[in-house]
């Protein structure tokens, strides 16, 4: 059974750090792309930033460009999103998704999803 399970979400003020985490389950996390996603409350989700499978090359939206680091942990079978720099319009629900299709580039449709993890950034 495939399953993605956010964690690492929290209140964090300003110009401070996370680090989510997303630990796939049910199939092998290194064939596949990985994304992740967010939705602010009103506002429609939006991707994040994303990691391909075999090159590891990585995708990131303009808002969080020099800020977030997306990474991945094979032996964990665990994609990473380091949060740097975090402003308050980052407050969302954060989500990792993928597709399980081959190749997705530069990111998954979101096919499968986790049940996500609350930021919050604020003073």
């Amino acid at each position: 059974q495939v399953q993605l399970v956010e964690s690492g979400g929290g209140l964090v003020q300003p110009g401070g750090s996370l680090r989510l985490s997303c630990a796939a389950s049910g199939f092998t996390l290194d064939y596949y792309t990985i994304g992740w996603y967010r939705q602010a409350p009103g506002k429609e989700r939006e991707v994040v930033s994303c990691i391909a499978s075999s090159s590891g090359s990585t995708y990131y939206e303009d808002p969080v460009k020099g800020r977030f680091t997306i990474s991945r942990d094979n032996a964990k079978n665990t994609v990473y999103l380091q949060m740097n720099a975090m402003k308050p319009e980052d407050t969302a629900v954060y989500y990792c998704a993928t597709d399980l299709l081959v190749g997705s580039s530069p990111c998954p449709d979101i096919v499968y999803w986790g049940k996500g993890t609350q930021v919050t950034v604020s003073s």
